[in-house]
């Protein structure tokens, strides 16, 4: 593992989901982050921030974008340092700046390039865009020693999350694997009971949490929620 890998959160700005998607009476503005994993082999981009959209999509999300560029130079990096980029999924508010970054290798689950090349599903100028260049995964995979790949399907089929060990602990980069730590804290909890043997009725939880729990987690970030989950002291 490399001795320095360290993660540092891009604010990539924000978007309004109209209430009819909240669940409740009101809208919500949410974050849109992303993250750079610094390691002894170069940067990993977990997710690129909100691109172009039609004009029925701005009006349905009223998204306030910040520029990919800006959000590196706030962290230290530029475009040129990037060596990989990892989407969690290929929705625009998740791959917006991928067309930046034409050459460098995109790491993503296959069945979500598929489903995202099927149509209706992300901008087509997002996806295949000049110099876009696709490693597709069928699965787990460990890109860069200690830098993991886990698929976390839920959100969309091919969803996945990216683990990274550091000295002081593992980060998981959960992307929209949940929505909020909240609900990352619930299911945790819930897989808890369950292995505890609490008697049912007990909530589901997502199967891939087992996974994620084998390495440990010390910290979990998320695309849209500017929380961190820890777990409970001992």
């Amino acid at each position: 593992m490399a001795n320095d890998t360290s993660v540092r959160r891009l604010d990539l700005g924000y978007f309004v989901r109209p209430a009819p998607e909240t669940g409740g009476p009101e809208p919500r503005v949410e974050p849109v982050l992303a993250y750079l994993v610094r390691h002894d082999r170069g940067l990993v981009l977990f997710d690129t921030g909100i691109g172009a959209a039609d004009p029925e999509t701005e009006a349905h999300y009223r998204p306030r974008r910040r520029a990919l560029p800006e959000a590196l130079a706030a962290a230290g990096g530029a475009l040129a340092d990037v060596s990989l980029v990892v989407n969690c999924h290929l929705h625009f508010d998740h791959c917006g700046g991928n067309p930046l970054l034409g050459g460098r290798p995109i790491l993503v689950q296959d069945v979500e390039l598929a489903t995202a090349r099927g149509g209706g599903y992300t901008f087509d100028e997002l996806l295949d865009f000049p110099g876009a260049t696709y490693e597709e995964l069928a699965g787990e995979a460990e890109i860069w020693p200690g830098v993991h790949i886990i698929p976390t399907p839920g959100h969309t089929d091919g969803h996945q999350s990216l683990v990274v060990r550091q000295p002081d602990g593992t980060v998981i980069l959960a992307g929209q694997a949940h929505d909020f730590g909240s609900e990352f804290a619930s299911d945790h909890l819930a897989r808890r009971a369950a292995l505890d043997g609490v008697t049912q009725p007990l909530p589901p939880y997502r199967p891939w949490l087992d996974r994620l729990t084998d390495f440990d987690p010390r910290r979990v970030l998320f695309a849209h929620d500017c929380a961190v989950w820890e777990p409970s002291s001992d």
